[in-house]
């Protein structure tokens, strides 16, 4: 497994080694005690999958405590460009986002640690996407904040009229309006 640090030291880009050869190819997508010496300690409890179309923007969802979450992602089929947002309010890259393309080429994944704001669009014609989580869905502590929010002013990679929201994705509040998260609460307590 490589670790690769992107521009806020808590998300991680992970790569793990492939075997390829001419019957295609073997990889290990998860190995615990790999991820807790090279990333964190993080014991996931719940993986989920969602299929999309292309222009499908999913996001930008979390949960607060006490069921908040760390997520490792990844596009098992398809294209999607990944975003993390910090939403840990004192934090010194708060509102600031790390966006990463994730592919069933690249085969990369993006851990989202707890505290962020989590949400992909589809690049390709269709995408299977896969969550691990490390904390059990609670849908009374959701919380979501609107993809296009002009604070955030996240380059999603297509053009407005190609997103396709959920209604619910529609009607969420801005970063000044959402219930966030503190930067000196232990999120992991």
């Amino acid at each position: 497994m490589n670790v690769i640090n992107t521009e806020i030291p808590e998300v991680k880009i992970i790569e793990s080694k492939i075997f390829a050869d001419q019957r295609g190819y073997f990889l290990e997508s998860f190995n615990q005690k790999s991820f807790e010496e090279k990333v964190c300690k993080a014991v996931f409890v719940q993986d989920n999958e969602s299929k999309s179309t292309y222009g499908v923007l999913r996001g930008l969802h979390y949960q607060l405590p006490p069921f908040s979450q760390s997520k490792l992602v990844r596009a098992v089929k398809g294209i999607v460009l990944d975003i993390a947002v910090d939403i840990r309010k004192g934090s010194p890259t708060f509102g600031k986002y790390v966006a990463v393309e994730l592919s069933d080429d690249n085969k990369r994944m993006l851990f989202i640690p707890r505290g962020f704001a989590h949400g992909f669009v589809v690049l390709s014609n269709e995408a299977i996407f896969q969550y691990k989580c490390d904390n059990l869905y609670s849908p009374q502590h959701e919380g979501s904040i609107i993809w296009n929010d002009p604070t955030l002013n996240i380059n999603w990679g297509i053009e407005e009229s190609k997103i396709i929201l959920s209604e619910k994705d529609k009607s969420v509040p801005n970063l000044n309006n959402a219930k966030l998260f503190d930067f000196t609460e232990d999120l992991y307590a």
